[in-house]
């Protein structure tokens, strides 16, 4: 029986409106956070922080007599700039029956993001400029959280990708591998053409789609129709990965184009990544949580609920993966949430749809490897939200600093919190770390100086933006 999702309404709440008036010529702050740990640009401090009119209006650290319309006392707990989530599937138009904006919003707030870049394989696929612009105005009815779209590249709208104007638009997704739908661009002449014209950001989905036929080819005269999960790596390969990101590379490189590799799954793809600073990289590369996760052991447990595409591989790849994040060659962290539903999932390999729910748990997730002493605060902190903001030219977002947009999170890392399908908010209902008891919590999301989570309670006011971009050309 399909599993539905426990009902919004029941966790949504109207906020308290006390009436705080400004007396004389006295400011009253909308929000003042005390007592907290500040992570922000490779530091942490304990420090206050005011929130006026959407902005961080004031940090420093002896701020508790400022009058304000609500305190948050965050003693023991961590304040990091909410999360930009540069690849997330939110399925609306044509998928809603497993995913809207407002419920993936939602269940991106309780994970602590505060931003989302939104794919465009949705139904129409977003592959021409009208379309794009219809998801924006979804977007600003119904999204908790700021939001920017790509446009798709497909075969024959390469006309499309040249109006792009870059400070509108989070950038341009290419699928250079085997995708769901209509959206493969395969002919060479054309990804010659889209790399030398696209006037922003190429992100790619690299994976080689004659190897993957070739490896299911392969599995299939062993295993007839019935494939076990546990196959799916070998199936969608690292040599896949690997021959697709080193083919955008190259055409990158001999084309001048501003490319960003999307979840990267693999050790070997790492060589092809230097461990220079952001700001003189043309080429960058996300990793995304499950795979910094889960590895190949736990597909006899978790099935087709963690089949993915790329898919998530060894422990050996885990381990790299977690590596170059430390060194610098992976530059940003993404979700790649696609949620599917319960009923989806359960079938077998050949039907199953490739996808996991993963927003509302990306942070703890992260958090379970500063537990394990792999990364530091500071780092999740810049490959969630920094780099993100600097890699594609956010504006005044990204960053804990006075007359930013006061986008944060905060992290209480001493409440454990174990994931039942009863708190979540993606509509499908359900989550690959079901079961798991993460050691810290996201206790509260501000998002443009608006507190819309806290301790597992939505206050559903759309305090969501459009994303403006800093950037000319790409």
């Amino acid at each position: 029986m399909e599993l539905e999702s426990r009902t919004l309404q029941c966790k949504l709440l109207q906020r308290p409106s006390p009436d705080f008036p400004e007396k004389g010529t006295e400011i009253v702050h909308d929000i003042l956070i005390l007592n907290t740990q500040i992570v922000n640009e490779q530091r942490i401090w304990e420090g206050d922080l005011a929130i006026r009119n959407g902005r961080i209006d004031q940090i420093g650290a002896d701020l508790q007599s400022l009058p304000a319309k609500q305190v948050i006392d965050a003693a023991g707990k961590y304040l990091l700039p909410g999360m930009i989530d540069d690849q997330v599937h939110f399925r609306e138009p044509g998928l809603t029956y497993k995913a809207d904006l407002f419920t993936e919003s939602c269940a991106a707030a309780a994970g602590g993001i505060t931003s989302y870049m939104e794919m465009p394989n949705t139904r129409p696929p977003a592959v021409d400029l009208d379309l794009l612009e219809e998801k924006y105005q979804r977007a600003a009815r119904k999204s908790m959280l700021n939001y920017s779209f790509y446009l798709g590249a497909a075969n024959d709208n390469l006309e499309q990708v040249k109006r792009v104007d870059p400070r509108k638009i989070c950038g341009i997704k290419v699928f250079m591998g085997a995708s769901t739908g209509n959206m493969l661009v395969d002919d060479p002449q054309t990804l010659e053409d889209l790399f030398r014209a696209a006037p922003t950001l190429i992100a790619a989905h690299c994976e080689d789609t004659p190897t993957i036929e070739a490896n299911l080819h392969a599995i299939r005269e062993r295993f007839g129709e019935d494939i076990p999960a546990e196959r799916h790596p070998e199936i969608r390969s690292a040599e896949a990965c690997y021959k697709s990101s080193s083919l955008a590379i190259e055409l990158a490189r001999a084309q001048g184009a501003r490319l960003h590799i999307l979840h990267i799954s693999t050790a070997r793809e790492l060589e092809l990544f230097g461990t220079v600073g952001l700001s003189e990289k043309r080429i960058t590369v996300e990793a995304c949580v499950h795979h910094l996760f889960f590895d190949d052991r736990d597909y006899e447990a978790k099935q087709h609920l963690i089949k993915c595409n790329p898919a998530i591989k060894t422990r050996q790849d885990r381990e790299a993966l977690l590596a170059a994040l430390r060194e610098g060659r992976i530059d940003v962290i993404g979700t790649d949430h696609a949620p599917h539903t319960w009923a989806e999932k359960q079938q077998p390999y050949l039907q199953a749809p490739a996808g996991l729910p993963l927003v509302q748990d990306a942070l703890p997730s992260l958090m379970e490897h500063f537990f394990d002493g792999r990364i530091s605060l500071e780092l999740i902190a810049e490959k969630t939200a920094h780099h993100p903001a600097l890699l594609f030219g956010v504006r005044e977002r990204g960053f804990i600093r006075e007359g930013f947009w006061a986008d944060l999170v905060l992290i209480n890392p001493d409440a454990a919190r174990t994931v039942d399908r009863s708190g979540l908010y993606s509509k499908c209902g359900w989550s690959p770390f079901e079961g798991y008891t993460f050691r810290s919590t996201v206790e509260s999301t501000i998002v443009n100086g608006k507190l819309i989570y806290q301790q597992g309670m939505i206050f559903p006011e759309r305090a969501g933006m459009r994303l403006q971009f800093d950037r000319n050309h790409r």
